[in-house]
């Protein structure tokens, strides 16, 4: 909350004494009524007071604060109750005296921007990173943390209307932005929460968030099987932080949207042009929420190609000869587990399967690795990966390496070889993680290999190495799945299946 009410509060007389606050038409303090109760707005459209506000997260000035106190600008729009459109009059006035009517939609910009400009101050060396979650926001936003859609409802169409809203934001070129869980107000039942929980996994924001006046809606509120099937898709959400992250370093170099519609992807696809409500989390994962009470079938388009269930690896081929047009295929039997969600053939998808209490516990667990032939027999994907919590990954990568990125490719099933390529710049303080692969899965597999051998170069004796790995033939999945091969995740090396 950004609303300064208390005559006494320090924060609220200093802001008085600088004259800080937006103005009435008349020239005095705007004073308005929010949460808080009479309230001033501060004038994030000047640059003294963005910077003002900044200073007071300093440790010494907001008492309390820790390193890992991070901040939700709420209620910015501006909002205010009792005013026009529950905002500001249009001819309120910043300092600079430029009417309401012209800055609106910049307001939570600036407040977002001086926030998260705030949280880097407070560290001495400046290099950690903010996290500051807003829910205005306006084009450039992206550049200072996530945002969320707003005060929905328990309600399905509410559930519904979240995809195409998510969809729009991330074309905007604003990708961590999610929808609360369950629906703001109201009281979600199993089925909702349950599928709720489902398609937010696979959105790029993820929070389950209510109302005070709604009940109690933790997982283990709803009691069994709901909360187990709640536990499952959460746990689905947190394997794939790894392909999340390196998404997020895609869209900060290439400004593609994490979250797309199928249309970015499928561009000479008409069906997939018209498509809503389903998405792509980056080019590699396609998924299609359940959004309706009582469901029990449904139809899920897959464009042109290979595709494999992501939870039990069967093969979809949709390719038209001639044609660019995939089709739909029909989901039977449906039941509060299922969450119909698609490998796309040509990709390599990293995880990290062990279960923790955190993302910050999982930083050196191993990754696995599944690679999905297109109808080529090829595959290829990245992995991105820093320290995660400093901003050193914006430094000169000319002079500075505090990162990794690796390009992991399968030429050819024929050919049998899995590769990996590092595409980080070297230098001698390059980022050196020591995260290892603990498996590896090769999809729409029909042959058994007779032996498999991880090849990479020693660095301390200059020959290249052989190793014989284990692994076996997962016939009911078709995938070959190599255990333990123990290389590390980012370093240079190649796997031969020799058939």
């Amino acid at each position: 909350m950004h609303e300064l009410c208390i005559c006494s509060y320090h924060v609220h007389q200093e802001a008085t004494s600088k004259g800080h606050y937006i103005k009435n038409k008349d020239g005095g303090d705007f004073d308005g009524w929010c949460w808080p109760g009479s309230s001033s707005y501060l004038d994030f459209t000047a640059p003294a007071v963005r910077d003002w506000w900044g200073q007071q997260f300093a440790y010494d000035k907001y008492v309390g604060s820790t390193p890992d106190l991070y901040t939700w600008n709420d209620m910015n729009e501006p909002s205010v109750f009792n005013g026009p459109e529950v905002s500001m009059p249009k001819d309120a006035k910043s300092i600079s005296g430029v009417e309401h009517r012209e800055w609106h939609n910049l307001y939570g910009l600036y407040f977002h921007q001086a926030t998260a400009a705030g949280l880097t101050m407070r560290d001495d060396k400046k290099l950690e990173r903010p996290f500051v979650l807003s829910r205005a926001f306006w084009a450039g936003t992206q550049k200072h943390g996530a945002i969320w859609t707003g005060d929905n409802t328990a309600e399905w169409g509410h559930l519904q209307i979240a995809t195409p809203m998510l969809l729009s934001i991330n074309i905007a070129g604003l990708s961590f932005a999610g929808a609360d869980i369950g629906g703001f107000f109201g009281n979600p039942d199993q089925e909702l929460m349950t599928r709720w929980y489902q398609a937010a996994a696979f959105t790029p924001f993820f929070r389950n968030h209510a109302h005070l006046d709604s009940k109690r809606r933790e997982p283990w509120v709803f009691g069994e099987p709901t909360t187990s099937v709640l536990r499952t898709a959460t746990m689905v959400r947190y394997s794939l932080l790894p392909h999340w992250y390196t998404l997020f370093y895609e869209s900060h170099r290439t400004g593609m949207p994490v979250m797309r519609p199928l249309f970015m992807e499928f561009p000479f696809d008409d069906s997939a042009t018209k498509n809503d409500n389903s998405w792509m989390v980056g080019s590699s994962l396609l998924v299609k929420p359940i959004v309706d009470a009582n469901k029990r079938s449904m139809d899920v388009y897959l464009p042109s190609g290979v595709w494999y269930d992501f939870f039990s690896y069967a093969i979809h081929n949709t390719a038209t000869a001639g044609t660019p047009l995939g089709r739909s295929i029909m989901l039977n039997n449906i039941n509060m587990d299922t969450i119909p969600v698609y490998i796309r053939g040509g990709s390599v998808i990293m995880r990290k399967l062990r279960v923790r209490r955190s993302s910050k516990t999982m930083f050196y667990d191993p990754y696995t690795i599944t690679v999905a032939p297109d109808e080529h027999g090829a595959a290829s994907g990245s992995l991105y990966a820093d320290d995660e919590h400093t901003l050193l990954h914006m430094q000169d990568a000319a002079r500075h390496s505090s990162y990794y990125q690796v390009q992991y490719s399968l030429k050819s099933a024929n050919l049998g070889e899995i590769s990996c390529h590092n595409l980080a710049p070297s230098s001698a303080d390059a980022y050196t993680p020591s995260n290892t692969v603990e498996r590896l899965e090769l999809l729409g597999q029909t042959k058994i290999p007779k032996n498999i051998d991880l090849k990479f170069h020693n660095a301390d004796t200059g020959a290249e190495e052989v190793t014989a790995l284990s692994y076996h033939f997962d016939a009911s999945r078709h995938a070959v799945v190599i255990k333990k091969p123990g290389m590390l995740a980012s370093s240079e090396w190649k796997i031969e299946l020799n058939y």
